[in-house]
């Protein structure tokens, strides 16, 4: 007998969002999908998904609704909204959001959901655009257990890894430091390509020593390798978000007082990189614009 797979609504088809919506809809949920933007609600319609042009039309009726937005305000503007989310869901759904948002967000909507009947749970993304697109996302998941019994299926059809944080707002929690972690880290690899570059290394060495040691990081090894060293620097995850999450985790240690020197270091270069025409582009660009800070060409990969 065939399994029947729940109704969602999916809000939000961005660099990440539109990967993680076509998974689902090729491995036969059923989804109903929103976006500001058309062109990929089109593409999510060429798939079998059903576009909606308004917010209450993709909840109603849905038994999961999954959010992938941009920031703390577009998440808290769909969810609240008068003719937003909680206006519209059935008592009894899921809400599942996948955005990195403010903790304190994510316990408002925890809070707000549970006074309505709605379960709630915060599973925010880790890794790459690219690996959304191959169905090999990571995921940091705030959520009690009946809850993520229900929303487990539609994890393991987007990803390959899951990774139970602990109760609703842990997941939002744990990707404010996965986030601080990387993007600090990347512009510490920009810096030093940089360097090595001006100190006449090839890439190609650097590539292959660093690999070999402790200095081994994805930042490097993965997302350079796949972005920027190979000349693309479309987005990925934008340097203007790069400086969302970075705040997010310097507002956070201010409110818990705790140093962050080098985040802070990292934050500034961030902030000063939105000024420039990498703003809009994917954050591994940081070596670009490191370079161009240098007086030097960025370094690229030798084609095979």
């Amino acid at each position: 007998m065939a399994v029947l797979t729940p109704r969602i609504g999916f809000i939000g088809l961005g660099a990440m969002g539109l990967p993680m919506a076509s998974n689902l809809q090729r491995k036969g949920f059923n989804l109903t999908v929103h976006d500001v933007v058309q062109a990929p609600m089109e593409k999510m319609a060429l798939l079998g998904a059903r576009p909606v042009s308004t917010v209450a039309e993709c909840v109603r009726g849905a038994e999961i609704v999954v959010t992938m937005l941009p920031a703390t305000t577009h998440v808290e503007s769909v969810v609240f909204g008068d003719a937003g989310i909680l206006a519209n869901i059935e008592k009894g759904a899921v809400l599942m959001d996948m955005s990195t948002i403010d903790a304190r967000a994510t316990d408002r909507l925890a809070k707000a959901c549970a006074e309505r009947g709605i379960g709630f749970t915060d599973c925010p993304v880790g890794r790459l655009a690219l690996h959304a697109q191959k169905g090999e996302s990571l995921f940091m998941v705030g959520a009690d257990d009946a809850v993520y019994a229900r929303i487990e299926p539609l994890l393991k059809a987007m990803g390959t890894t899951i990774y139970r944080c602990g109760p609703p707002g842990m997941g939002s929690r744990m990707k404010l430091i996965n986030n601080f972690m990387l993007l600090s880290t990347a512009q510490i690899v920009a810096e030093s390509l940089t360097l090595g570059t001006k100190l006449g290394l090839s890439i190609e060495t650097m590539r292959e020593v660093t690999a070999g040691t402790t200095a081994h990081n994805g930042q490097f090894h993965v997302l350079m390798v796949n972005k920027v060293l190979k000349g693309d620097i479309e987005p990925g995850f934008t340097i203007d978000l790069a400086f969302k999450d970075l705040t997010l985790a310097m507002n956070a240690a201010a409110e818990q007082r705790v140093g962050l020197p080098l985040g802070s270091a990292a934050h500034a270069v961030y902030g000063a990189a939105r000024a420039t025409r990498y703003a809009s582009k994917d954050y591994s660009a940081l070596l670009d614009l490191a370079c161009d800070l240098a007086g030097i060409s960025a370094p690229r990969l030798a084609r095979p």
